[in-house]
C-alpha cells in the first residue's frame, strides 16, 4: 500500500487503510461540532470576568493586588496544568480527557458564581482554568487525529470559534448581567451553561472501548478514531521509542518562544488596551467596544490564516506580516491613540491572529499524534510561563513613568523578538528531524 503526502501538513507521510463500518464511528460533523463548541468555551472564563471585575471586587472584598494578579493567573494555570494533558491523553484517550476538561470548566464556572469570598473565587477559577489548559493542549491533537488531511481547515474553524467565544463573553457579560437583575453572578454563570452544550458532541462520539485509547491512535487493523479513516503514519510502530525530547529540539524551543511572545502580546492587549484608549480621552464604553473589535477580528481571520499557513512551506513570511501589523498598531497608539483608535484596534486584532498560526504550526512540526501532543504541551506550557510577567511589567512601567511611551516601546521590542523566533519556528521541518 503506497505512501501518500498529507496536503494539510507538509512533510507528513500517511498510509491509508479502508474506513471501518459506519456504525462503528461517529459522523465527522459530530467531531467537528465538538471541536467548535469546545473552542468557543476556552476563553469566556477569562474575557467574561473583566467587564464585571469592579462588581466582583466590591462584593467579595477583593483588594487591588489580587485583582491585578488575575491578569497573570490564566497563563500560569495553563502552563502548570497543560503539562499533564499528554500523559492523561495517552492513558485515557484525548476525547475522555477533553470531556473531563469541559466538566472542570462547567463545575468551576458554576461554583465561581456562588462563592462568597476571594479564596474560593480564586480556587474555582483555577479549576475552570485547569479544564481550559487541557483543551488548549489537546485541540491540535484532536484535529490531527480525526482530520489529518484537513488540519488547516479545522484549525481555522476552531480558531474562529475560539475568537467568537472570547469576544462574545467580553461583549455580552454586561448586557446579560443587566438582563438578569444586575447580578454579576448570574452573568458569569451563563458561561457555565454554554460549556454544558460542548459536552454533548463528545458524549455522542465517545465509545467505551476507546476510553484507554492512546493519542497515536489504534494499531493497524483494529479500527480508527470516530469520524476518520484509520491512519498509520510512517514509522508509527516505533513512535514510543523514537519520540524526540522536546527540550533538545531547537524547533520546539522556537515554537515555545513564539507561542509565549504572542500570548504575552495578547494578554497585554486584553488587559491594558482599554486603559490606553481611556487615558487618551476615549470614553469607557468606546474603549470596551474597541477591545471587542480587537478580539472579534480573530473570528474571520482565525478561519482563513491556518489554511494559508498549511499551504506555505515556510510560515515565516506570514509571521512577519502579522508582526508588522502589530508594530504599526503600537506606533499608532504612541502617535495618535485617540485620533486613529479604530484603525489601531483593527491592526492589533490582525496581529493577535498569530495565535491560530502558532496552533497550526504546532500541528505541522511533528509527524505523529504523540509527537503533536508532546510538542503542544511543551510549547504551550513553556510559552504561557514566558507570558506570565508581561502584563505585570507593563503595569509597572506605566506606574513608574506615568505614561505609555515606555510600555509601548517594550511591547514593540517583544514583538520584534516574536517575529524573529516565529521565522525560525516556521521552517519546514519537524521535531523528529533532530535539529
Amino acid at each position: 500500500m503506497g505512501l501518500t503526502k498529507n496536503d494539510g501538513t507538509p512533510g507528513t507521510l500517511q498510509r491509508r487503510l479502508p474506513a471501518p463500518p459506519r456504525a462503528h464511528r461517529a459522523a465527522p460533523w459530530v467531531i467537528a461540532l465538538g471541536l467548535v463548541l469546545t473552542a468557543f468555551n476556552l476563553r469566556p472564563a477569562i474575557s467574561g470576568l473583566g467587564p464585571v471585575l469592579a462588581e466582583v471586587r466590591l462584593d467579595l472584598g477583593m483588594d487591588g493586588t489580587v485583582a491585578g494578579l488575575l491578569t497573570s493567573v490564566p497563563p500560569l494555570c495553563f502552563a502548570v496544568f497543560g503539562v499533564a494533558a499528554p500523559r492523561l491523553s495517552r492513558r485515557f484517550g484525548p476525547v475522555p480527557v477533553v470531556l473531563g476538561g469541559l466538566l472542570a470548566i462547567v463545575v468551576g464556572l458554576g461554583l465561581r458564581a456562588l462563592v462568597g469570598s476571594t479564596a474560593p473565587f480564586l480556587a474555582t477559577t483555577a479549576l475552570a482554568l485547569a479544564g481550559i489548559a487541557v483543551g488548549n493542549v489537546l485541540m491540535p491533537v484532536l484535529v490531527l487525529r480525526y482530520f489529518p488531511d484537513r488540519v488547516g481547515s479545522l484549525t481555522g474553524l476552531y480558531s474562529m470559534a475560539f475568537a467568537l467565544g472570547a469576544a462574545g463573553a467580553a461583549g455580552l457579560t454586561i448586557p446579560l448581567t443587566r438582563a438578569l437583575g444586575d447580578n454579576w453572578r448570574a452573568g458569569l454563570a451563563v458561561w457555565a451553561c454554554t460549556a454544558v452544550l460542548a459536552l454533548l458532541p463528545w458524549l455522542a462520539a465517545l465509545r467505551p472501548a476507546r476510553r484507554r485509547a492512546a493519542v497515536a491512535g489504534p494499531p493497524p487493523g483494529h479500527g480508527a478514531p470516530p469520524g476518520a479513516a484509520p491512519v498509520v503514519r510512517a514509522g508509527a510502530g516505533q513512535e514510543r521509542t523514537r519520540s524526540p525530547r522536546m527540550a533538545r529540539s531547537r524547533t520546539a524551543w522556537a515554537l515555545a518562544c513564539f507561542f509565549g511572545l504572542q500570548a504575552t502580546a495578547a494578554y497585554i492587549t486584553l488587559g491594558w488596551a482599554p486603559q490606553i484608549f481611556r487615558d487618551a480621552g476615549v470614553s469607557a464604553g468606546t474603549a470596551g467596544v474597541l477591545l471587542a473589535v480587537i478580539m472579534g477580528i480573530g473570528a474571520p481571520l482565525g478561519f482563513v490564516l491556518p489554511r494559508i499557513a498549511t499551504r506555505l512551506r515556510h510560515q515565516g513570511p506570514l509571521v512577519l506580516v502579522l508582526g508588522g501589523c502589530g508594530l504599526a498598531g503600537y506606533a499608532g497608539l504612541w502617535l495618535a491613540p485617540a485620533g486613529g483608535a479604530w484603525a489601531w484596534a483593527v491592526l492589533l486584532g490582525v496581529a493577535n491572529c498569530a495565535f491560530p498560526v502558532a496552533l497550526t504550526m504546532i500541528g505541522m512540526r511533528a509527524r505523529t499524534g504523540t509527537g503533536v501532543a508532546r510538542l503542544s504541551a511543551f510549547a504551550q506550557s513553556t510559552g504561557y510561563l514566558i507570558c506570565v510577567p508581561g502584563p505585570l511589567l507593563i503595569g509597572t512601567l506605566n506606574d513608574a513613568t506615568g505614561g505609555w511611551d515606555a510600555p509601548l516601546a517594550f511591547m514593540a521590542a517583544l514583538l520584534v523578538a516574536q517575529c524573529a523566533v516565529g521565522w525560525f519556528a516556521g521552517r519546514d521541518r519537524c521535531v523528529e528531524d533532530g535539529d
